[in-house]
């Protein structure tokens, strides 16, 4: 929701609990930790907190965002791509993002096209909603959360845990859901399309493998295991000297993408519709 403040334009998130009646210790908790987190947040790739309120309704005010959401953008642009220079700019900004949020002992936990903001010109990305983020601790976390499509395998489980027993993860899970962002930025095209969220999850906890019309890049599948991910700090370094590349030779179209990630563009030319992954 688009509001003015102060004689400016922002942002309203307004938490609406399933049953209003119950707006008790739980919610209240959930809503006091994403403000008081995304309160801590001082970065260009973040959005900007504001305010917020719990009485009579519970709201956070943020930078309005004139861009909208990535994923709308990529639903407009589709199917044709975004260039790749501007798909790699993009990359880079959202991981900014993280390197600053994992250097702050801040994992996100549902990094998505839907939660990142684009400025009017569409040339930059800030990340959003920080209602699943959390702190790091040492021990692990323990909680599963994100939007299947995105979640990393090990956020789920194989088979029925025993009672009381936790899947354990770190940060790594923000840079498996950072891998499909990209690979949605370098094609436009929706991560496990035609599957129900039940089989993505049934596969990704499994072997992690579909049939090749999925068209999930080897790269997505090759770095399942946390150990075999970069962290953010790697990613954004490798992002700003290959652009830099860029920009000396002067070209968009012939640079190779970071071999840490090894997309392969040429699934891009499958022909598929651009719908909503749900």
């Amino acid at each position: 929701m688009d509001v003015c403040y102060k004689s400016r334009p922002v942002a309203v998130k307004t938490i609406q609990p399933s049953n209003p009646s119950a707006v008790i210790r739980e919610h209240k908790e959930k809503f006091q930790r994403e403000v008081l987190l995304l309160s801590r947040m001082d970065h260009g790739n973040v959005v900007k907190f504001i305010g917020a309120s719990v009485e009579p309704t519970m709201m956070i005010v943020t930078e309005l965002m004139k861009g909208n959401t990535l994923q709308r953008y990529l639903w407009s642009v589709c199917p044709k791509r975004l260039e790749l220079k501007h798909s790699l700019h993009l990359a880079l900004d959202i991981s900014r993002a993280m390197e600053y949020l994992h250097a702050n002992g801040i994992i996100h936990r549902d990094l998505k096209p839907s939660n990142l903001l684009l400025s009017e010109d569409k040339m930059h990305v800030k990340l959003a909603d920080f209602g699943l983020a959390r702190e790091e601790v040492i021990s692990g976390m323990t909680c599963e959360a994100g939007t299947y499509r995105w979640m990393a395998p090990e956020l789920y489980s194989r088979d029925p845990l025993p009672i009381g027993a936790k899947k354990h993860y770190d940060h790594k899970v923000d840079v498996y859901s950072y891998s499909i962002v990209l690979w949605e930025l370098l094609t436009n095209k929706a991560p496990f399309k035609g599957r129900d969220n039940i089989i993505v999850a049934y596969a990704a906890s499994n072997c992690g493998r579909f049939s090749n019309g999925d068209c999930i890049s080897p790269a997505v599948l090759l770095g399942r295991g946390p150990n075999n991910r970069p962290e953010f700090k790697e990613i954004t370094a490798y992002l700003t000297n290959l652009l830099h590349k860029c920009g000396s030779a002067e070209t968009e179209t012939e640079t190779t993408p970071p071999k840490m990630v090894e997309i392969d563009r040429s699934i891009s030319h499958a022909k598929e519709e651009c719908t909503d992954p749900g």
